[in-house]
Formats: C-alpha cells, sequence, structure tokens
C-alpha cells in the first residue's frame, strides 16, 4: 500500500479522471481521494491527511482560493503541498493565491509530463517522495524552479529564494518578489506550452479572416484564435486554423470568450470531442472542433446562457472572407 496519498479536487469529472489517470501511470500504488468541490474536500480534509492536494480555482460552494485559505488557517495543514490547477494565469489572480500560500501551478490546458513535473517537485520538497515508486520518483530535475509555472506565468526567469522566507507560505516567497517588481529578477518570454497568453478581442479578430475572431483555444501545444459558430450550455462548436501538430480527439482545452468590448474574459474548461474539415477537401485550412464543457460552475453557466441569449456566433462564417 502507498505511504503517499493525493486529494484531487475539482468539479469536472473529466479533469479529474485525466489527473488521476497521469499519477497512477507514474506513481503506481499511489493513493488518489478526490472531491467534487472545496467544501467537500474541507470535510475530507478535517478527517485524513494528505500529502499534497491538487485543486482547481473556480468551483460551486467553496472555490480553490477559499479552500487554499483555509487550509493554512489549520495548524495541520499549514505546509501541505496546495498546487492550484488551473485556467486562471492572469497576473493578479496569481499574486492572490500565493500571498494566500499556495505552493505551485499547474496551467490549464496541461499535459501529463507538465503535470507530473509540478507534482514531483511538490512532494520532493515535502518529502513525501521518497516513498513514492515509479520513473518520476527516481529522478527530479538538477534545477527545482526549471520549468517553473509561477515563473512562466509572471514572465521572469526563476528568482533566487528569499533569504527569510515567512512561516505562513514556505514555498511562494521567490515568485511574490519576482511578481511585485523586485530587480534581482530579469524578465524572459514565458513559456508558451504551460501559460498561453490571453488574446483581446481585436488582436483574436486580426487572427481570423474577415476579422470575425471571438475568442481562443488554449491546448498543451498553443493557442489557436477561433471562431464560434455554434453555442450551448453543453458544448460550442468553434472554426480554427489549421496547425502543426493537429488537435486531437479528447485533449484538454481551455475556451476563452470574451463579453463584450474590455470585458471580462470567461475561461471554459472542457475537451475536444470532434474534430472534422470544415471544408470538403483533405487539405482544408480550417477545421471545426466541437469543444465539450466540464465545469459545473454555476457563474460560467449563467455566463454561457447570456451568451446564448445574445447570439454571440458566426452563423455564415467565409473561410478568407
Amino acid at each position: 500500500m502507498s505511504k503517499v496519498s493525493v486529494l484531487v479536487v475539482d468539479d469536472a469529472p473529466f479533469i479529474r479522471d485525466l489527473i488521476k489517470k497521469s499519477l497512477r501511470n507514474h506513481f503506481p500504488g499511489i493513493h488518489i481521494e478526490e472531491a467534487v468541490n472545496g467544501r467537500k474536500a474541507q470535510q475530507m480534509l478535517g478527517k485524513q491527511a494528505f500529502d499534497l492536494i491538487l485543486c482547481d480555482w473556480e468551483m460551486p460552494e467553496l472555490s480553490g482560493l477559499e479552500l487554499l485559505s483555509w487550509c493554512r488557517e489549520q495548524d495541520s495543514l499549514k505546509t501541505t503541498p496546495f498546487v492550484m490547477v488551473t485556467s486562471r494565469g492572469d497576473k493578479e489572480n496569481v499574486v492572490q493565491a500565493i500571498q494566500a500560500g499556495v505552493s505551485d501551478f499547474v496551467g490549464k490546458p496541461f499535459s501529463s509530463e507538465q503535470l507530473i513535473s509540478k507534482v514531483t517537485k511538490a512532494l520532493s520538497r515535502s518529502g513525501a517522495l521518497a516513498n513514492l515508486s515509479g520513473p518520476a520518483a527516481k529522478s527530479t530535475a538538477a534545477n527545482p524552479f526549471a520549468n517553473d509555472s509561477l515563473s512562466a506565468l509572471t514572465g521572469s526567469k526563476s528568482p533566487a529564494p528569499a533569504a527569510k522566507p515567512a512561516a505562513a507560505n514556505p514555498f511562494a516567497n521567490d515568485s511574490l518578489s519576482a511578481l511585485t517588481g523586485a530587480k534581482s529578477a530579469p524578465v524572459a518570454a514565458p513559456a508558451r506550452a504551460l501559460v498561453a497568453p490571453l488574446v483581446s478581442g481585436a488582436k483574436a479578430a486580426a487572427a481570423t479572416p474577415g476579422g470575425r475572431g471571438q475568442g481562443q483555444l488554449r491546448l498543451p501545444t498553443g493557442v489557436l484564435a477561433c471562431v464560434i459558430k455554434g453555442l450551448s450550455l453543453k458544448d460550442a462548436v468553434v472554426l480554427v486554423k489549421r496547425s502543426e501538430p493537429l488537435p486531437q480527439i479528447l485533449e484538454s482545452a481551455v475556451l476563452d470568450l470574451e463579453q463584450g468590448e474590455g470585458g471580462e474574459v470567461a475561461r471554459l474548461n472542457g475537451y475536444l470531442h470532434a474534430i472534422a474539415a470544415f471544408e470538403q477537401s483533405p487539405d482544408s485550412e480550417w477545421l471545426q472542433v466541437t469543444f465539450r464543457f466540464v465545469d459545473r460552475d454555476p457563474q460560467k453557466l449563467d455566463y454561457l446562457s447570456r451568451l446564448i441569449a445574445r447570439g454571440t456566433v458566426q452563423k455564415h462564417f467565409v473561410p478568407g472572407a
């Protein structure tokens, strides 16, 4: 029986299954429990101990940030590694989570390799990695900050550890100093595979023929501007320009939609349910992708309802128009 236990907290069954599959493939015998939201996780954390918490941000009843803040108030959970698995990669969100005591971030959408890298580092820092077996447990990166999503999120190189880390958050002061403008953290280009830069409505439109861009589809391999052809509470049908590598069915992704000019960007988590050529040609330049939502957050469902009511889709898209 594994001596290491992990709690996976996400309101989307697809994301929980994706995380569990990756962990079990790399760490045979690891013990995994799951919670559908922060409130359920809070109850579980009050009854048993976990070596690592992997948690979504946006969830009904109790958000990931609220759960994180609660954990850091508990004597038994103050130093438990808490990794946020989220599509909220904006600087202000990162600062907020770091100040609350987050250990690290995994940006959605994520690859199995990115997830395992973060889990390995978190368990290594806490000393629990030695209790695991499997390919990812046998070696850790020479640089513990290499490929760090906190650095990528803020566009900074790996900062030097703080001389006197605060007791409330022993994991993230180095990244906080970079976020708040520390001179010792020179700026570098963000890692595209880890964190996709958000594209404003104007830029997305410019990237799509005819100026009809309405959003962007973020994949582990990069960002694709897209045109929304159909929208329901279940899924979205979008058009994207063909790229290399080609998107894959069942690949996790995030769909960014902007509510009007200068409006708030909604980040909808999901996966690619179907992919087909938009034109009846084997070398079609455009692909029609069915993106199925996995979020159960009432706020996101309300946002989708308003978008559907406004009819903000392109029903008559002509490639190259």
